[in-house]
């Protein structure tokens, strides 16, 4: 079902100043930056080992990462879980009790279909589901 953690998003008040440490102290590759309108956010995926850090900067005042940023501070958003047929795996957790904020895929970053689970049904973790290309990446 799971097959394997794609990336841990990390909400960032500006990818400008937070890539030094990625890239220059961690000696992390940066994979790429793009802007993903439909979330007002601009993301940098960079490649940890196995897995990706997705650095996420607001780009309005209306975007949850901004309103995240407000209540919470930068840090740990969520964490990405890479799954082949999405919308099968969203079907199966809402049959298990777990309340979706997406009760449909939607696309995100890199051209990935992804929803995220509530985390008030998860622990207070906030999980994304994210099919890349018709299967897990």
């Amino acid at each position: 079902m799971i097959k394997k953690v794609d990336h841990i998003g990390i909400a960032v008040k500006s990818i400008e100043h937070a890539l030094p440490f990625y890239t220059d102290v961690l000696k992390l590759p940066l994979l790429g930056i793009e802007e993903v309108e439909s979330e007002k956010v601009k993301v940098a995926f960079l490649k940890a080992g196995e897995t990706k850090l997705e650095l996420l900067e607001p780009l309005s005042e209306e975007s949850a990462i901004a309103g995240f940023i407000e209540k919470r501070g930068e840090g740990i958003h969520h964490v990405a879980l890479g799954v082949e047929s999405i919308q099968e795996r969203i079907n199966d957790m809402k049959e298990n009790g777990i309340r979706m904020i997406q009760d449909v895929p939607k696309k995100g970053a890199g051209g990935a279909l992804v929803a995220f689970m509530h985390p008030k049904s998860t622990g207070s973790v906030l999980y994304e589901l994210c099919e890349k290309n018709g299967e897990a990446e």
